[in-house]
């Protein structure tokens, strides 16, 4: 299962990251809209579960780096495929918690962060490595 820390000792407050009083976010079942996300950032993805677990997919994000791009460049170049309303929605699901970034690992993480602060500025991109940082991982 995937939790995600909000609350921690921060230089921007002691206060919760996302703005709720001490959530929990859970793993999610993608929806017809993450599906075909998942699928435009993956075309060779052919099911919506992992070959190896067996599980389904419960993130967008983590599939693709793990299972499906060879590089951190190739990772990155992916996410052009989508337009801004779809990367959008994308970050939008990390900020309130629904996308998982705990299974990436750090140049993945890195490398989407560059891509997040090309398209949605600094600031968002701040935030979202600043969630990066509280996830607690793969469980």
């Amino acid at each position: 299962m995937w939790h995600l820390r909000t609350s921690v000792d921060n230089p921007f407050g002691n206060q919760d990251i996302l703005g709720a009083a001490n959530p929990t976010f859970m793993a999610r079942d993608l929806s017809d809209q993450d599906t075909a996300i998942l699928q435009k950032l993956a075309p060779e993805c052919l099911t919506d579960q992992c070959s190896e677990s067996g599980h389904r997919f419960r993130s967008i994000i983590p599939p693709v780096a793990n299972h499906f791009a060879t590089t951190p460049q190739d990772f990155v170049r992916r996410f052009l495929r989508l337009d801004d309303a779809e990367f959008s929605y994308l970050v939008g699901l990390i900020m309130d918690g629904s996308e998982s970034l705990g299974c990436l690992s750090p140049d993945y993480a890195d490398a989407f962060n560059v891509a997040v602060a090309g398209r949605m500025g600094q600031d968002t991109a701040k935030r979202v490595m600043r969630i990066y940082a509280l996830s607690e991982g793969c469980d």
